[in-house]
């Protein structure tokens, strides 16, 4: 661990950036340039004093899972996170942990929307982060860990995941999420995350199996859908999709157009939140 060069990279990072890079309000009048430390430890869900010892050279090897927090937080690109890990004495993320980095182009989007819900997934319909108001309409997706993370796995293997959907558009949302994961399974072949999901899903679920065979083959988000909500009840949204040039990340934006149903219980849900609906926010 090279304590002073990975502590002169963290200020270095933090001062290029400003308060409206992360989506934060640029506030009063700045006496130093760049972002608080404090700022960046909410934004990477550490505590102010854990991150201003490493700034100082006096803090423990940070984790890789707290590099990846902080890698996020700061916006960097994928050779700056590779060099943050190496200065904090861990190996560069192998290509199955860099996957799910989270593109800054894509952040830099989903900082820009506080209105309406909006998340980054991967290509396995991972939830790498999503908004305040995505929280409120999905609930909190940061605690799956292992395959249970990918939502396509939920879909078929845990039954509460269907009951956001009328039951009427259940089917339709079952193909949708095989060939989603065909279109990944694809480009990633059998002996990636992509085929561990698929070998899995096969042996947990007699309707994933079945689908598998039908070899359909799409990459579909945009889409005009009913969610069900469990205040709210059933909410008509449009799904925009923005994708990586990789195709491996998606920024997935749901808007109702103005003076719909939909488009007033999406203002009713920023204006509860999820304190309303007792699941605790989180810092992204």
């Amino acid at each position: 661990m090279d304590r002073s060069a990975l502590a002169d990279f963290l200020r270095r990072r933090r001062e290029t950036l400003q308060p409206q890079d992360v989506g934060l309000p640029a506030g009063a009048r700045r006496r130093a340039p760049g972002l608080r430390r404090e700022e960046v430890a909410a934004l990477a869900a550490m505590s102010a004093d854990y991150y201003t010892r490493l700034e100082q050279q006096r803090g423990p090897q940070p984790s890789e899972q707290m590099l990846t927090s902080l890698a996020r937080a700061l916006r960097l690109t994928g050779d700056e996170r590779d060099y943050l890990f190496q200065m904090a004495g861990h190996n560069p993320p192998v290509s199955v942990t860099a996957a799910t980095h989270v593109a800054p182009a894509l952040l830099r989007v989903l900082d820009r929307l506080d209105d309406t819900p909006a998340l980054i997934l991967s290509n396995l319909g991972e939830t790498l982060v999503q908004n305040r108001m995505a929280d409120a309409l999905f609930g909190d997706k940061s605690g799956y860990t292992g395959l249970a993370r990918s939502e396509i796995h939920r879909w078929f293997t845990v039954p509460s995941e269907r009951l956001r959907y009328p039951e009427d558009d259940r089917d339709r949302q079952s193909r949708a999420q095989v060939a989603n994961l065909r279109a990944a399974y694809g480009s990633m072949g059998p002996l990636s995350r992509a085929g561990e999901l698929v070998r899995a899903l096969q042996k947990a679920s007699t309707e994933f199996a079945e689908l598998w065979d039908l070899h359909e083959v799409a990459k579909r988000f945009e889409d005009h859908k009913t969610l069900i909500h469990p205040e709210l009840g059933p909410i008509e949204l449009d799904c925009q999709a923005l994708f990586t040039e990789d195709q491996s990340q998606t920024l997935l934006v749901l808007t109702a157009p103005p003076r719909t149903e939909g488009y007033e219980k999406l203002q009713l849900l920023a204006v509860l939140g999820q304190e309303h609906f007792g699941t605790p926010r989180r810092n992204r």
